[in-house]
């Protein structure tokens, strides 16, 4: 049992035999704690279990805890592959106890594992206890057997931890290893402690007291337990070596980069290969934990630890990208552990190629101009911070890989200086901005983004998240705190919660603590780097610098999601069907539906429809897993990537992949917003409307998951009501209806032909002509006739008369229809156009027209149309008496 694989197993399995819950190690980045950069110790992610403010359903817990100590207070990155035991990433083995066991039980388990289940000479320990910590000096002595000198009293912080300024805190207790005299160091407490000899192995903290503001301490009601064991060092341990780089994994690691870059594992570049070995390891967890390389927080750390790790690839003699060629062993060593890095297997290997491809050039420049600026330094010597700074804003060369490459020279590099090019460079862009005529309340965001430094996005892979409000904003100006009933605006150091931009919508949710509650009913992201909840207070107060929960609504986020995901999928099935010029006008996504808009000259026809939702829902039941990628804009054009309309771009694009077409990928856009993990997820798609927007632009709009299927369920509920008063099955209603359509269609034929009849007198009660000063008229109202069917009668009571003028008047819906025909013998003398114009007046309307002796037109006044047959009558009598 001394492969690491092998150790981390047995120790979850000691203390799951004592019933302890075996928790799966929690995500790099912390939910609970904003001013943690990374997860840096193995109690973080029960920190509110020890405060109290989370409850599980276990007392007794253990973990393997990835952790990451590069950036902020915790960074050893300039240490790594220069020391023995300093590391980017490394793994926390810890058991804990909630208010179960205390100080006896957590000495016995350690002593009982390390000595009898793993075999460790007891004559190789050395335990330190707080220098008052009488009780446990006195358990050791007693479980351990160990002689007073080696149960060492330790005064100061380091034996002694808290969790802050205030909270729980209590007396540490650490067992380490001797490694033997001939590695140089000495005991802890002694002036050499710092050797490599006696290395710490495992520290228990008693977590006793409650501190209070002013320093007062009180005792806890119950005691817990706080426990790290690194696994790197006891693995150096158990393998018989003092080096955590000449374990079994970094054993694999560092040979397989030796055989990339052709150079011996322990040569002229072992330093540079446990650089890479670390880094590629750390960069590995990072990205499979959803951290992608950017210019800001905590992807600028990943980005850090990559170039570093590029440069001492160069250093080696690697000319071209080597590091994602390492991530097979990584995840062979460690994915049966941890088996995010093998679900995330190709995004790593195809993030580390990018980053390293595109640092390159970087790279080669950098090194050119720092020699350069450094030909006439040496040993003791500082290179200017201005120069440093140069090197950064203008080619792009990052300062810590200025410090790194001139330590080997023993030059050093002026901080303060660079510092002060920083500052510089943000006063000229306040400058600038204030002089580009913005809006004011763009300024505001302006200046609050400058002050704090962009809002981090937590929100790819989780819901929930700590924040620390660096920002209230109530009627457009800041304030430091806002209570109940307050209507607000809250910028975080880092939020779950997604920005409005792309078409998305932004989330909602909630923000909470003790005695808060703030409701968020949208989020928006001004400057495209601050994202800012707009909300009202619900109950309690809040202000600048306090720490509050922020809770996405996940259902909610769900559909949206869902809605995103099947947005890109519709955009690829439709330039599948209709052809490469359709491209993306507009799109919106909800969580109860997605619109999109896209250019094509026509109408989708019924089956062009069909064919696009069958193709959609034939990705989605593929399942594929949507893959995610960091690339420049440049390189994800040239790839393929589609752009999506109103998305703003920036050096770095999210790129995603979705579904697979005859071994290609079915989808492949640029895109920041949240999506599915896998395309199951969206359920099902259904298009409910097609339409225009404008000329050459269509609108689809669609459903996706259970709004599509409670969509579905309504129409077959309104198909089976149909099919009831049909007397029919839901099988048979389009042709039942094709059949009443019909009858339908004769029924009215008839109608209209009995009706003409009627009016002609074909019934016995038609209207007779009468003589007007030698002209035949005929003039009457027709009830219930359509106006369309006026002209038929009008016609034929033409050729009934002979020789004469007619007259019709219909009331339909409230309005009145007129019709007047003149024989062809009487054209000359009656104008029809003018006979109806005279009719048309009567009931209200305007004008009237036709041709070839028959003229129709209408108005408003339904129940004036006896005044328009009477009108025309008149006008036939004025003119025949003229004539005469």
């Amino acid at each position: 049992m001394t492969a690491t694989n092998d150790i981390r197993r047995s120790f979850l399995d000691y203390f799951a035999s004592d019933a302890h819950e075996i928790v799966p190690s929690a995500p790099l980045v912390p939910q609970n704690d904003p001013t943690l950069m990374f997860v840096n110790a193995g109690m973080v992610p029960f920190k509110d279990v020890f405060t109290g403010r989370e409850t599980r359903g276990y007392s007794r817990a253990t973990s393997a805890q990835k952790c990451v100590r590069a950036g902020g207070k915790h960074n050893d990155l300039e240490n790594v592959g220069f020391t023995a035991r300093h590391h980017t990433f490394f793994e926390m083995l810890g058991n804990f106890s909630f208010g179960d066991y205390f100080k006896a039980q957590a000495i016995e388990h350690a002593w009982t594992l390390i000595t009898k289940e793993w075999g460790i000479p007891a004559e190789r320990l050395t335990a330190t206890v707080f220098h008052t910590d009488d009780e446990a000096f006195d358990l050791w002595r007693k479980i351990s057997g160990l002689p007073e000198e080696r149960i060492i009293r330790i005064a100061g912080s380091d034996n002694f931890w808290s969790m802050g300024d205030t909270g729980p805190c209590g007396p540490c207790s650490e067992l380490f290893y001797d490694h033997g005299d001939h590695i140089p160091g000495g005991p802890p407490g002694s002036p050499d402690e710092d050797g490599d000899r006696f290395v710490e192995i495992w520290n228990l903290v008693f977590m006793q007291y409650d501190q209070k503001a002013g320093g007062t301490r009180i005792d806890l009601p119950s005691p817990s337990i706080d426990t790290g064991m690194g696994l790197e060092r006891i693995s150096a341990v158990l393998q018989g070596t003092h080096d955590n780089f000449d374990i079994d994994l970094f054993r694999a690691l560092i040979d397989h980069a030796a055989d990339l870059v052709k150079t011996p594992r322990d040569g002229e570049f072992k330093q540079s290969l446990r650089v890479i070995a670390d880094h590629v390891r750390s960069s590995g967890f990072l990205i499979s934990d959803g951290v992608l390389p950017a210019n800001e927080g905590r992807g600028y750390v990943l980005r850090r630890i990559l170039r570093r790790a590029i440069r001492h690839a160069h250093l080696a003699g690697a000319d071209k990208a080597v590091l994602y060629k390492i991530v097979p062993t990584l995840v062979s060593e460690m994915g049966a552990a941890y088996p995010e890095l093998v679900r995330a297997q190709s995004l790593i290997e195809a993030t580390l190629e990018q980053e390293e491809q595109r640092f390159r050039q970087t790279l080669d420049r950098g090194l050119r101009l720092l020699d350069e600026a450094t030909s006439g330094l040496g040993t003791g010597d500082t290179l200017p911070g201005d120069t440093a700074f140069k090197l950064y804003d203008t080619y792009g060369f990052p300062y810590d890989l200025t410090v790194d490459a001139l330590r080997p020279r023993g030059i050093g590099v002026n901080r303060e200086g660079f510092e002060a090019g920083m500052a510089e460079q943000k006063a000229r862009a306040r400058a600038a901005w204030a002089g580009s005529g913005s809006a004011a309340e763009d300024t505001l965001w302006f200046d609050i983004a400058e002050r704090e430094g962009a809002t981090e996005f937590t929100g790819y892979t989780i819901h929930d998240s700590d924040g620390k409000v660096v920002a209230i904003v109530k009627d457009g100006a800041e304030v430091e705190s806002a209570s109940a009933g307050d209507e607000v605006e809250i910028v975080a150091n880092q939020t779950p919660f997604y920005g409005e931009s792309g078409g998305q919508t932004g989330d909602s949710g909630t923000i909470e603590g003790e005695g808060l509650k703030i409701e968020v009913s949208s989020t928006s992201k001004p400057l495209g780097r601050l994202h800012v909840h707009r909300a009202k207070i619900v109950e309690g107060s809040i202000a600048v610098g306090d720490t509050a929960r922020f809770h996405v609504d996940a259902e909610r986020r769900t559909r949206i999601r869902a809605n995103h995901s099947a947005t890109h999928l519709l955009h690829a099935a439709l330039r599948r069907a209709l052809g490469d010029h359709v491209t993306q006008k507009g799109s919106l996504v909800t969580e109860d539906r997605l619109r999109f808009d896209f250019s094509h000259p026509s109408a989708l026809t019924a089956e062009e429809i069909a064919e696009v939702e069958a193709d959609v829902n034939a990705q989605i039941r593929g399942n594929e897993e949507v893959v995610t990628r960091l690339m420049t804009h440049e390189d994800a054009i040239a790839a393929g990537a589609m752009a999506l309309f109103g998305e703003k771009y920036g050096d770095e694009v999210r790129v995603l992949s979705m579904g697979r077409h005859s071994d290609a990928d079915y989808s492949v856009e640029l895109c920041g917003g949240t999506h599915v993990r896998a395309l199951g997820d969206i359920g099902l798609f259904k298009i409910v409307s097609e339409g225009a927007v404008a000329s050459g632009v269509r609108r689809v709009e669609a459903l996706t998951g259970e709004d599509a299927r409670r969509y579905l369920s309504q129409q077959e509920d309104r198909l089976k009501s149909v099919a009831s008063a049909l007397k029919t099955s839901p099988a048979d209603v389009p042709e039942r209806i094709v059949s009443l359509v019909e009858e339908r269609k004769r029924l009215e034929k008839e109608l209209a032909e009995a009706k003409k009849k009627l009016a002609l007198g074909g019934g016995g009660s038609g209207a007779a002509a009468e003589d007007i000063g030698g002209v035949q008229f005929q003039g009457q109202v027709l009830e219930g006739f359509e106006p369309k069917a006026l002209r038929e009668a009008a016609n034929d009571a033409v050729q009934q008369i002979g020789s004469g003028i007619i007259a019709f008047a219909t009331s339909f819906e409230g309005k009145a229809s007129v019709i007047v025909g003149v024989s062809e013998d009487l054209q000359d003398s009656y104008d029809a156009a003018a006979l109806v114009r005279q009719g048309v007046e009567a009931v209200g309307g305007k004008g009237g027209g036709g041709r070839g002796g028959f003229a129709q037109g209408g108005g408003p006044d339904g129940d004036k149309v006896s005044s328009a047959i009477d009108a025309i009558r008149s006008s036939i009598a004025e003119a025949t008496a003229q004539a005469a």
